[in-house]
Order: structure tokens, then C-alpha cells, then sequence
């Protein structure tokens, strides 16, 4: 049963209440949510894989922010790492976005500045939606021809794939409701460029130990984001935040 702590209600919180908590607000532009999930003593990992870190309250917001997207946006190395073969949502959540006006499965789009991607693996195979690569000008040409085949691609940079041209594509597409599951060197360049809006970050009552990544890496920004405490969930020990940017 998840409860909320802040706002201390005391009651348990279902799934019209964990909607409402995170419903997008409306706004004139892509509007950026990030979710990640990390141990208590910050490792974003367990055994090589973020999936260890989760319990079932966990898997019940993620399913929750899935639905309520417009698009999920991931890095390469989390393809890679994660796989993502298949529908990223169930026949309830299809029924629900078609419902409330949305398309019945979230748009998929990858960030990769090299286009290491294999067009033969399961993400393309499977894809419940036909996947947009979102790269840069420099990407190799033979890797562009062989993904163009199974997904559209864009460029977003010249060198590397900048944050503000990959909203401004989504903005484009009609794809404001953002959710990005990762991977930290995503994290990392919203971050550098202020273009995240929602952290919703599960901590998971555990110590997993390694030497594996934290949510974000990369260069630091000029500043730190300042961010606000919008809600605090709880269940079995482990702890949801929503932390939205401040100011």
C-alpha cells in the first residue's frame, strides 16, 4: 500500500490519486520528466540493471507516468542495457490513454549521437510504434541508411545531440508530455542545458555496493538546479519523490 507523506494525508494512495500527482501541468512547450530509481546508498544499479532497485510500488508509478506521456524518450546505452523490445504499456493503460484523448501507445524516441544501434535487435522488431533516433549531422552514414529502414531519424546537432533541438522536435511532433527513463549521460546534458523540469526519483531501501553509475553523469552545470519537494510516497520502505525544478 503506498501512503503519502507529503502531502501527509494518512490515507492510501490509488491509482486516480497517484494520476492526479502526476498529471502534466498544461504549458506551451515540451514540458521534461525524468524518472530514475537509485539505492539508498546511490547506486542507480543492482547487479548491472536499474530493474533490481524497483519493488511493486515503484513498477505502479512507472506504469502510471507511462501512461500519461506523450512520448517516452531513453538513451542508446539504455536501449542497449535494458532492451525495451515490445509494448511499453498494457492493454488497461491503451484503453485509458485512448479514453483521454491520447494516442494508444506512447511515441518512442532514442537519443544517439552514433547510431549504435542494431536495426535487427527487438526494439526495432517489436516496436508497438514506429521508433524516432534523435542524432546529430555527423552520425556515420552507413549506420543512418540501415536505421532508416526501421525508424525515423533526426538530427539534433552537429556533434552531439543538444537537449533544446531534441524538445523542439518533440514540440514539432506534438509530443509536449516528456518522460525520459534514462540513461545519467541524458540526465546529465538536460541538466547542463536547463531543460528539466521533473525528477521523479524512487529510493530503494537497499545498498547495493558497486562501482556502478549514479542517475546523472557529465560535466556539471555552470549552477546547480535548485529543485522543489512536490510530493513524497512510501511503501514497504522504499521512498517515491517528485522533485520539480524550482522557480
Amino acid at each position: 500500500m503506498i501512503t503519502s507523506l507529503i502531502p501527509a494525508t494518512g490515507a492510501a494512495v490509488d491509482a486516480d490519486a497517484l494520476h492526479r500527482i502526476y498529471a502534466y501541468p498544461v504549458t506551451d512547450r515540451p514540458y521534461v520528466r525524468f524518472n530514475f530509481v537509485a539505492a539508498a546508498d546511490g547506486a542507480a544499479t543492482s547487479g548491472g540493471f536499474s530493474a533490481g532497485l524497483g519493488n511493486d510500488g515503484d513498477q505502479r508509478i512507472f506504469a502510471v507516468l507511462r501512461r500519461l506521456a506523450d512520448v517516452v524518450l531513453v538513451g542508446a546505452g539504455t536501449i542497449r542495457a535494458e532492451g525495451y523490445g515490445g509494448e511499453l504499456v498494457d492493454d488497461d493503460a491503451r484503453s485509458w490513454r485512448r479514453a483521454h484523448g491520447l494516442a494508444a501507445h506512447p511515441a518512442v524516441a532514442v537519443i544517439s549521437g552514433s547510431l549504435n544501434l542494431d536495426p535487427a535487435a527487438d526494439f526495432f522488431g517489436r516496436a508497438p510504434v514506429r521508433p524516432l533516433i534523435l542524432t546529430t549531422a555527423g552520425a556515420p552514414a552507413d549506420r543512418r541508411t540501415a536505421l532508416e529502414r526501421v525508424a525515423d531519424v533526426v538530427d539534433c546537432g552537429t556533434d552531439a545531440v543538444e537537449a533544446p533541438a531534441v524538445l523542439a522536435e518533440l514540440g514539432r511532433r506534438g509530443l509536449p508530455r516528456v518522460l525520459c527513463e534514462g540513461g545519467p549521460a541524458v540526465l546529465g546534458d538536460f541538466t547542463r542545458s536547463g531543460t528539466v523540469d521533473e525528477l521523479c526519483l524512487s529510493i530503494s531501501p537497499l545498498l547495493a555496493g558497486g562501482d556502478g553509475p549514479r542517475i546523472a553523469v557529465g560535466r556539471s552545470p555552470e549552477d546547480a538546479v535548485g529543485l522543489t519537494l512536490s510530493s513524497l510516497l512510501m511503501e514497504d520502505s522504499a521512498l517515491y519523490t517528485l522533485y520539480r525544478r524550482a522557480g
